[in-house]
């Protein structure tokens, strides 16, 4: 006796057998139990959801002895010849075989006779879409007012291709793609029925590359049988498959976490050296970061995707949230440059070694050095004397000199400080607009730029208390005063400020060595050019 395929035996017979697409089943049912049957259907959704099952039932429901229901017996004559493919009034075409307008002509020459066997003649056209131009011309008559006896089941895989004339005359269902843990849970089923032994790791994996098919999953069972000598194994279907074991990609991870380069590029060379499809491996590693960030936002929810959820746990602490974005952004460009590159395997390593190069440096690091380079290059460029008008003088407003003497008696310098407090966003700009008056036993003085009162609420002002306390280790009040006594604010030094400087200061140094340029120059002389000088950007 010949084999019969798992997709083929166990392909729903009813409704009620049907899973994943309830939202078809319960409008058709509702349709059939009320007598409001339309006569033309338009079922469509990606391969192996169920389309034309869908269409060989809907037709048993019509046709079958027991009356119209959307219970059908499935033991009567006509439900078992449709079941076996050999009901008389259910013609099913191919439409990706029979393009041409003579068929469609040929087969509207039938439609007037009534049905020999069943109680509707109906025809189920498979990949409409793929008819001609012509041939949905003379088919759009008899789709609108065909006759009583007649119903159309039309199914396809890409409707936009169809013509607004044949959507408008249908009833349309979308069937969805299936989750993987219905297909996961579908086929657990089926190798219970059928007694197969099988390790449940091996289910998800098969159901993940079936893509949302369960048709394509139990195609997949049934290769992986064949390969696995009638038992499906969690390395069996890894090799059939040519998925890798994900624990490389966690080893990855954890090293990027670590910021090992060494470690890293030991995991690389083991990975390459079991050949894998690179191209899965990135997708793999997109899978993990979206599970681990997932785990961050919301605890222990993660581990639906394959992922253990011990190992999800331990890594959701230790990649900070903006990281494994980065992380996530670089494996989808490097999916897209993979077929660029010289080869998979050079392609996958620079996406990973990018992840590594753009990993960001403590914010502390960075924060401190980009002033302190800033202010260096104020310092050369600036001449001694407009130097000075910056700086606090006797000639300098009193609550600024007070500002400075107390700075100075004091030691701190607001600037350096507030790059190592552990602040950003609103209350960072509250903080850079305010000057240090000093340290009172456990009260921090500070004064604002009265231009800046918008950055003051009392959000802003709890974050940066919450900053010094953390700095200071202790508990600190902080105090924030108004400027309303310094009648020129524009020369309030606040680090704000001194920023603020030292960029125009790169600024007019950027447009002074454009200017100065030989080549500039010569196009100026020859050609008449001019430097658009808002335009010109200094190189950070």
């Amino acid at each position: 006796m010949s084999y019969l395929v798992l997709a083929r035996k166990w392909r729903p017979r009813s409704f009620a057998e049907l899973v994943g697409q309830d939202h078809v089943v319960r409008a058709l049912s509702n349709a059939l139990d009320s007598g409001r049957v339309h006569h033309a259907f338009l079922f469509t959704g990606t391969r192996g959801v169920g389309k034309t099952t869908v269409a060989r039932i809907l037709a048993k429901a019509l046709n079958c002895d027991t009356g119209v229901s959307a219970r059908p017996c499935g033991i009567c004559s006509a439900c078992r010849e449709i079941d076996e493919g050999r009901f008389v009034d259910l013609i099913e075409i191919d439409a990706a075989s029979r393009t041409k307008v003579e068929d469609t002509r040929e087969l509207l020459e039938t439609v007037q006779y009534s049905p020999a066997r069943g109680r509707y003649k109906v025809y189920l056209i498979d990949e409409v879409h793929m008819l001609s131009g012509h041939s949905f011309n003379a088919l759009l008559k008899t789709l609108e007012e065909p006759p009583p006896h007649v119903k159309f089941l039309l199914a396809t895989t890409d409707p936009q291709k169809l013509p607004i004339t044949v959507l408008s005359r249908c009833l349309q269902f979308h069937l969805k793609r299936l989750p993987v843990a219905l297909i996961n849970e579908r086929m657990a089923t089926i190798l219970g029925a059928e007694k197969i032994a099988f390790e449940p790791p091996a289910l998800p994996l098969l159901a993940r590359a079936a893509d949302g098919s369960l048709r394509d999953a139990l195609s997949l069972l049934d290769q992986a049988l064949v390969f696995g000598a009638g038992k499906v194994g969690e390395a069996d279907v890894r090799s059939m498959l040519g998925t890798i074991d994900r624990g490389h990609v966690v080893r990855i991870l954890e090293r990027l976490a670590a910021g090992d380069a060494a470690g890293l590029v030991e995991v690389l060379r083991a990975l390459d050296e079991q050949a894998p499809d690179y191209d899965q491996v990135l997708v793999e590693l997109a899978t993990l970061l979206e599970r681990v960030a997932l785990e961050q936002i919301v605890p222990s929810s993660g581990a639906d995707g394959g992922f253990d959820l011990a190992t999800l746990e331990a890594l959701a602490p230790r990649v900070p949230a903006e990281d494994l974005q980065l992380y996530y952004q670089i494996a989808l460009v490097g999916r897209r440059d993979l077929e660029l590159a010289p080869e998979p395997r050079v392609g996958f390593e620079m996406t990973v070694l990018r992840m590594l190069a753009f990993r960001p440096a403590p914010v502390g690091a960075i924060e401190v050095a980009a002033p302190r380079a800033a202010a260096r290059v104020a310092t050369a460029a600036v001449p001694a004397p407009a130097r000075a008008a910056t700086l606090p003088s006797s000639g300098a407003p009193p609550a600024l000199a007070a500002a400075a003497s107390v700075s100075a008696a004091t030691g701190v310098d607001w600037q350096e400080l507030l790059a190592t407090l552990d602040i950003s966003g609103a209350a960072k700009q509250l903080a850079a607009n305010c000057v240090w008056l000093g340290r009172d036993g456990d009260a921090v003085r500070l004064r604002l730029d009265r231009r800046s009162e918008g950055l003051r609420t009392g959000a802003t002002e709890d974050r940066l208390a919450q900053a010094l306390n953390r700095h200071f280790g202790g508990s600190v009040r902080l105090v924030i005063e108004r400027d309303d006594a310094i009648q020129a604010p524009e020369v309030a030094d606040t680090p704000a400020r001194r920023e603020a400087r030292a960029a125009e200061t790169q600024l007019a140094q950027a447009r002074a060595t454009l200017e100065a340029d030989p080549t500039v120059r010569a196009l100026r002389e020859k050609f008449g050019a001019s430097i658009q000088a808002e335009t010109v950007k200094p190189v950070r």
